[in-house]
């Protein structure tokens, strides 16, 4: 979304007080320019900013951050250890120094590259290998395409073949 319907968004927002949660946890992989700032940037005090480390360090680490009003600290806190108790130490050690090093500020870009690579060979293997009537994205960042199918293509249905040949996806429905 570009920089003038996020501010149009977030206008229309804090006109009828609605809160958001900006769930983004591919904002670091973006590929020939960087992204429009975040929602939260335009009004921190009605926003909730999710990110996550293990798409730039190490998916294992499964490790999140959120950035949020302080008057929220309490319950997203409470609603925290509710849920699973504690993340573990080690996870938030190693990110710790990650980070205090500036490593992470190195890293990032390098991983942008590597995945910039995968996504213009799978633009390339999709444009010679994909039949008549799919279409699908170029994406700007991250890590996925989203392919439409032809009428009457179940993407289900293909999914155990796909897998056979050594291909995997997630079809549309789950979503």
């Amino acid at each position: 979304m570009d920089a003038p319907r996020r501010d149009a968004l977030m206008a229309k927002v804090q006109e009828i007080g609605l809160p958001v949660v900006e769930d983004n946890p591919y904002g670091d992989l973006w590929f020939d320019e960087p992204p429009a700032a975040p929602l939260s940037s335009r009004w921190a005090d009605g926003c909730v900013y999710l990110g996550s480390f293990s798409k730039v360090l190490a998916p294992g680490l499964r490790l999140g951050y959120l950035v949020a009003p302080k008057t929220l600290y309490p319950k997203l806190l409470q609603a925290k250890q509710a849920a699973d108790l504690h993340t573990p130490s080690f996870n938030q050690r190693v990110v710790h120094e990650v980070i205090r090093d500036g490593f992470l500020l190195e890293h990032v870009p390098t991983i942008r590259a590597k995945y910039k690579s995968q996504r213009d060979a799978m633009r390339m293997a999709l444009e010679r290998h994909m039949p008549h009537g799919c279409h699908w994205n170029v994406p700007v960042g991250g890590m996925f395409f989203w392919i439409a199918l032809p009428d009457g293509v179940d993407a289900l249905a293909l999914l155990p073949h796909a897998v056979d040949n050594g291909m995997a996806y997630v079809p549309g429905s789950a979503f």
